[in-house]
């Protein structure tokens, strides 16, 4: 698997924090990582890994600059990050565009490990429309805040999608001392 997907039903689960993590954990194991933040709506990457956001993946779609260009290396050692650059006024069209499958083809070349961070499927069609262009989705639900119906749609809307969706990472998890789960030091 080179390229991946997350996403969560709604807004506030922890997509973005999650994918920030994955990248990281993949990152010190060795691999060459590239985050891609493809919310063209709400970015946040940008904020998460104090880059900058003037350039990014829409510049890249609209063809104003080369994809390795507009990467930027984060404080970590094998993490790359590629900011959503300029809100554009059409984020489905160009996420998918022939420009987004070439631009994937291209990372694939200097990366272990794309990861995609995308909008909630039930706000807008991104994640959907990407869904199918990566080799796998996960899908992020907050414990206690993600309610059992909006999972289950969001599931559906990315079957059409043909998504290969890996699991769910279930986020923000109480353990209790009793639990089977707890550490002790």
């Amino acid at each position: 698997m080179r390229t991946l997907l997350i996403t969560s039903s709604g807004p506030g689960e922890g997509k973005s924090s999650t994918t920030a993590n994955l990248a990281l954990v993949f990152a010190q194991q060795g691999k060459k990582v590239l985050l891609v933040d493809a919310d063209l709506r709400k970015p946040t990457a940008h904020y998460t890994f104090r880059v900058d956001n003037r350039v990014g993946l829409s510049s890249v779609l609209v063809g104003e600059m080369d994809y390795l260009k507009a990467v930027d290396a984060s404080e970590e050692e094998n993490l790359d990050i590629l900011s959503s650059g300029p809100i554009p006024p059409n984020p489905s069209e160009l996420l998918g565009s022939k420009a987004m499958q070439h631009f994937i083809e291209q990372a694939k070349e200097s990366y272990d490990l794309i990861i995609f961070d995308t909008p909630p499927v039930l706000a807008v069609t991104d994640a959907q429309v990407l869904a199918n262009l990566v080799d796998g989705t996960l899908f992020v639900v907050r414990s206690k805040a993600t309610d059992q119906e909006s999972a289950k749609k969001a599931k559906e809307l990315l079957a059409p999608a043909k998504a290969k969706l890996l699991g769910a990472v279930l986020n923000d998890k109480e353990v209790s001392k009793n639990s089977y789960y707890y550490y002790a030091n």
